[in-house]
Parts: structure tokens; C-alpha cells; sequence
């Protein structure tokens, strides 16, 4: 058995199942880049029945993303499967991913089928799969609840019907480490062509368990793991590619397992992913968190500056996080910044670059020091948050101990500017009533949290809001030296988000697309 464990990137599909984490073509178009860059093996794209601007962010990513296969999901239904083909078809390695759920409950009150129409599916839509691309993974949906024999009956159908990728995804997370990896330990028992493919783990984190359920599946024979940046995805998340890898490489001696990936690339990967989505990754997430190389207690702090090894287990330059992070000045050049981009991992065009040397000019008069955080900050609203409709143009708050707070605001719709005056309990409850009377929004705030990005009384504020309206939920965010701009561009982006998913329409609901 091969040594080396795909990694099968699904941010763009599970991933974006988050509340509040949907992206837009050229987000998504970013993001696919520098998983590519990341070394992922194969990375699922989205789900291209879903919606048309789904269609269309897998077909352009498919056309323009270079090395990683390009992987599209459909359920077993024919015109999934064909829409999801033509999604695809222009990739120089290319994937169908055909689903189905084998669980009894699943069968009974989700699809409202027999076990036999579901064999029968699976038998039809693999094999039409398998007659377009010659890369078909099958997925059989709840299988860490499903009964032992008919998912063995199940992975055989589909292996029959020309599947190449078997996944056993623990849907729901309810799956302990041993039960995982006796279930799949069973599947290639029960079912001796399995050998001949490869088998895949796709398990989330509802009882915290998807990074050790991932390895317990690896144990069993698995060589490709899904999951996604920073564990984001439906409900608690899915396994942590970060996780998974750097398990892999610290433990590599013990396992006798690597991976393709990059690992220098994970932490800008991982600030990439939070950045477009708005979902803002724990201090004490492991790997990639804010503390996950900090030393506080005085033993540690002792024992690491004599040598490292003693509190940590891996360095963080392994995962691309630098040691310095001083890095511009208000005197600073294009050149200068470019060349810190360059470092950062980030490929601007020329115009993009002087976007945001502007930005970074206005900010380095601001600040004494500007860091790579500010830096990632400005790219993330100057760049990757290129406005929709709503635009912030100025901004002007009348607060106190005893003055009620009132603001003036003006933003540019389209290219229209609008100016309105409104009042509030605070200055923020001031600034989005006002913003609220110029957009015509309904939009509930469900959600609030201001953060510092660099250390400092003059450090940049960031805000995330979360905003939810007709059942649709977004993730608002942006950052300035000013943490009241920074709460008003927050605002801004959900709103600019809220009506992205108001134009392209509602994709399928999670109960249909999750795995």
C-alpha cells in the first residue's frame, strides 16, 4: 500500500456551507490559486447543480487552475451529473463526485427510498459518471451509520459501475476513532476489490473527533483525507487539512506517511481562507491559531529560548509563519512592498499593487509601524473585498457621556452617492441605523466582535459582524486604525454579501449538498 495520502481539498464546497461563508467567483478564483500553490491533490470546486453562479465559479476555476484535479460533486440524478461534467470538462485533471446516503434514516426520511432503489441509483449514476471523466469518486452519505453489510453492498455497487475513489464520510460526526476504524477495516474484508481503489475519509468535527477519526481511517488503509482550511465547513466543521498534514510530517517516523503539500504555504493559506470568509480562526487553534507558538509560562519560556525543541514540536517557519513581522515604514516604496508581498505569498498585478500601495500609505501616516498582519488586512479590503454595490465614502460620529449619539454617513450606491443622518443608543447602533436608511435594509445584526490586529494603541481594529435576513446568513468584516470605519465597512460587507446572495439565488440546502 502506497505511502503518500492524498489531500482533498473541499473549502470551495464544504467549506462554503459555513453560515455566513459564501464567496464570489474571484474569492473563489484566489482561494483555488493558492490551494494549488498549497499542493493540495485534488481540490472539490462546488456543487455546479446547485446554482448558476456555482456552474460558473467551477467552470472558470477549471479552466484557469493549473496542477490539483478539479473535482465537481452531483448526486446520482443524470442531470446532475451532466452539469456537473460540463462544469469541469475544460480541467487538465478532472473528477466526478457522485453521492448518495446509505443510512437507513437518510433512506427512509430524507430520500424516501428503498435500499434497493438506492443500489440501483448508485449503479445508474456512477456508471454514467464513469462513462465522462475517468476519475469518479462515490460517496455513500452517513455511512458511519449505516449498516455494515449494505454499505458493503453499496461500496461494491459503485465499484462495479466504474468508481475509482471509494469515500466513507462520517457525515455527522458521531463516529468514535475505533468504530472508524474497524468500519472501514470491515469494507475491505467484505469487499476484496476495494484494494484496487483508493479510500477516502471525509469526517466532521461535531463531537471534536474529525482530525482523529481522519487518522484512525488513514490507519485502516485510507490514502486520501478531505477536509478543509482552518476545519471550517457545515455545523462544527470538517477535519483541518493543517491538522491532518502536520500530523503526518511530526509524526512521519511513527506513521511512515506523507503528503504532497507545501508546508510553508499553510499558514497564508490559513489567513486566505479567514480573510474571504470572514471566519475568524481560535487563538488556540492548533497549528495555525494565534497562540499555537506562544510561550507565556515562565518553565516554557525558559526551556524554549534553550532550545525550541523543548515545548515545540514543529517551528513556525515549518508552516510558513515568519519570525519577523515588522515590515514597512511611511517611507517605504512600491518596490519595498511588492517585494514584502512577494514574501507573503501574495502575486498582485500591477494595478492591484497600487491599489493598495495608496492604502498602505494612508495607513503607514496613520501607524508607526505597519505589519504583515496590516498588510493582510489591507488586502482583504482594498482586494478581495472588491464592493458589490455599497461603497463607504465618509463617515462623521457625534458621541459622549451626555450626547446622543448621532452619525453621518455617505456611500456610494453603485455609482450614486447617498447621505443620510440617523441616531442610535451608541455611536455603531448610530452609524448601521444610518446605513440601514440609505441601503433600504432589513438586515437583523446577529452578531458583533471587534478585535486588534497587530499589538499597540495604534493598532488597526478589526470588526466581524454577522447579519441575517430571509433566512440568509453572512459574515461581515473589514479593519481600520479607526475601529468606528472599521465597524461601518464591516457593515457594509454583509450587506454587499446579502445582496450577492439575493442575485445569484439560494443554493441547494445543506441537508441536499453536505456529506
Amino acid at each position: 500500500m502506497s505511502n503518500l495520502v492524498k489531500i482533498f481539498d473541499t473549502t470551495l464546497r464544504d467549506g462554503e456551507q459555513s453560515p455566513g461563508a459564501s464567496m464570489n467567483l474571484e474569492e473563489k478564483m484566489r482561494l483555488a490559486h493558492k490551494l494549488a500553490q498549497l499542493g493540495v491533490d485534488i481540490i472539490e470546486v462546488g456543487f455546479p447543480a446547485s446554482s448558476p453562479g456555482d456552474f460558473e465559479s467551477v467552470n472558470q476555476i477549471a479552466q484557469q487552475v493549473k496542477g490539483p484535479v478539479i473535482c465537481g460533486l452531483a448526486r446520482t440524478g443524470h442531470a446532475d451529473i451532466q452539469t456537473c461534467w460540463e462544469a469541469i470538462k475544460p480541467a487538465e485533471k478532472k473528477r466526478i463526485h457522485v453521492f448518495i446516503a446509505t443510512s437507513d434514516i437518510h433512506l427512509e426520511h430524507k430520500l424516501r427510498i428503498s435500499r434497493e432503489q438506492a443500489l440501483a441509483e448508485i449503479t445508474s449514476g456512477v456508471g454514467l459518471a464513469a462513462s465522462l471523466c475517468d476519475d469518479v469518486e462515490f460517496s455513500a452519505e452517513d455511512a458511519s451509520r449505516s449498516d455494515p453489510d449494505f454499505l458493503a453492498q453499496a461500496v461494491a455497487t459503485a465499484l462495479e459501475a466504474g468508481a475509482t475513489t471509494i469515500n466513507i464520510p462520517d457525515t455527522v460526526g458521531y463516529a468514535l476513532p475505533d468504530e472508524f476504524t474497524e468500519r472501514i477495516k470491515y469494507l475491505y474484508k467484505k469487499v476484496p476489490q476495494l484494494k484496487k481503489a483508493t479510500v477516502s475519509v471525509h469526517c466532521h468535527d461535531d463531537l471534536g473527533l474529525a482530525v482523529a477519526n481522519s487518522l484512525a481511517g488513514i490507519k485502516a488503509g485510507a490514502r486520501q483525507v478531505e477536509g478543509c482550511i482552518n476545519g471550517i465547513g457545515e455545523r462544527a466543521g470538517n477535519a483541518s487539512i493543517e491538522e491532518v498534514v502536520m500530523m503526518l510530517a511530526t509524526r512521519e517516523k511513527a506513521l511512515g506517511l506523507t503528503t504532497n503539500i507545501n508546508r510553508k504555504e499553510i499558514y497564508p493559506a490559513s489567513r486566505l481562507v479567514s480573510m474571504i470568509t470572514g471566519v475568524t480562526v481560535q487563538p488556540n487553534k492548533a497549528i495555525v491559531g494565534a497562540n499555537a507558538f506562544a510561550h507565556e509560562s515562565g518553565i516554557h519560556v525558559d526551556g524554549v529560548l534553550k532550545n525550541p525543541l523543548t515545548y515545540e514540536i514543529m517551528t513556525p517557519e515549518e508552516v510558513g509563519i515568519g519570525q519577523n513581522n515588522l515590515v514597512l515604514g511611511k517611507h517605504s516604496g512600491r518596490a519595498a512592498l511588492k517585494a514584502r508581498l512577494a514574501d507573503m505569498g501574495y502575486e498582485l498585478d500591477r494595478d492591484n499593487v497600487e491599489k493598495l500601495f495608496q492604502a498602505f500609505k494612508r495607513l503607514a501616516d496613520k501607524k508607526k509601524e505597519v505589519f504583515n498582519e496590516d498588510l493582510e488586512a489591507l488586502i482583504a479590503d482594498e482586494i478581495l473585498r472588491i464592493p458589490l454595490r455599497w461603497r463607504l465614502d465618509y463617515l462623521n460620529i457625534v458621541s459622549g457621556t451626555v450626547t446622543v449619539p448621532t452619525a453621518t454617513v455617505r456611500i456610494f450606491d453603485c455609482e450614486e452617492l447617498k447621505q443620510e443622518f440617523g441616531s442610535g443608543s451608541g455611536p455603531v447602533d448610530a452609524v448601521y441605523n444610518t446605513i440601514s436608511k440609505i441601503t433600504g435594509s432589513k438586515a437583523k445584526l446577529l452578531r458583533f466582535t471587534i478585535s486588534a490586529i497587530t499589538g499597540g494603541l495604534d493598532a488597526q481594529g478589526e470588526v466581524t459582524v454577522r447579519l441575517g435576513e430571509n433566512g440568509l446568513v453572512v459574515l461581515g468584516k473589514s479593519s481600520d486604525s479607526d475601529i468606528l470605519v472599521a465597524a461601518a465597512k464591516a457593515y457594509i460587507n454583509g450587506l454587499n454579501r446579502l445582496e450577492y446572495l439575493k442575485t445569484h439565488g439560494p443554493r441547494l440546502s445543506a441537508q441536499e449538498s453536505s456529506l
